[in-house]
């Protein structure tokens, strides 16, 4: 097992008091390569209000942001990287102690994070939303309860999106429907980014798997 990573606690950006966490649905934000606490936190107006949201940092420094994994100068990943990123993400979860829901919104890298952070703990996560991401190549002791399971998976892409390897997104398409009940949107011209239109599915698929 690679060495452990944790998370800046202090980073971490809350849309309401820490303290209500474990009384109202959670939902984490999971920034892209290169990016910051502060990048998807700015989608919080246009969600659901009655979760709580956390926007985390990732733990590896990435000029000018910051990494969840190492991508190698072909674009490749290894998957025990992904691995390691998730066992972070949960174990901040963890630390939070009990709570009513957890759902995970990432963006590319954090996409990716989010789908494996699902895959280490299936009973443990309540819903993903997978912007522009994709699921890291290999098996994971997980899939055969997320098979079972199918939680709720939102993946929206765009048809010009040339960031992510269409490897990826094969794999991706392959692999999602098996293990998720799974609504994809796919945007006409849209690129490696968030739409408005895409921001309203998201937030209706939040509202449809929130608690209420």
């Amino acid at each position: 097992m690679l060495a452990p990573l944790a998370l800046d606690a202090q980073a971490v950006l809350w849309s309401s008091p820490q303290k209500e966490v474990g009384h109202r649905p959670l939902i984490v934000l999971l920034h892209g390569l290169g990016s910051h606490e502060g990048d998807l936190f700015g989608l919080s107006p246009h969600l659901p209000l009655e979760p709580i949201i956390a926007s985390l940092r990732a733990p590896i420094s990435f000029q000018p942001g910051y990494s969840w994994f190492p991508i190698s100068d072909t674009g490749d990943i290894d998957s025990r990287d992904v691995d390691t990123a998730a066992r972070a993400v949960l174990t901040w979860i963890d630390d939070l102690g009990p709570l009513e829901s957890v759902g995970l919104l990432g963006f590319s890298q954090g996409a990716a994070t989010a789908l494996q952070v699902q895959r280490h703990a299936p009973d443990r996560i309540d819903y993903v939303v997978n912007l522009a991401g994709f699921v890291a190549p290999g098996d994971r002791p997980g899939d055969a309860c997320l098979s079972q399971l199918r939680p709720p998976v939102f993946w929206g892409r765009g048809t010009n999106d040339t960031i992510i390897p269409h490897t990826a997104i094969i794999h991706t398409a392959e692999w999602l429907p098996k293990h998720s009940r799974l609504d994809t949107r796919i945007y006409e011209g849209l690129q490696h980014e968030i739409s408005a239109r895409e921001l309203a599915d998201v937030s209706a698929f939040i509202r449809e798997h929130s608690p209420q």
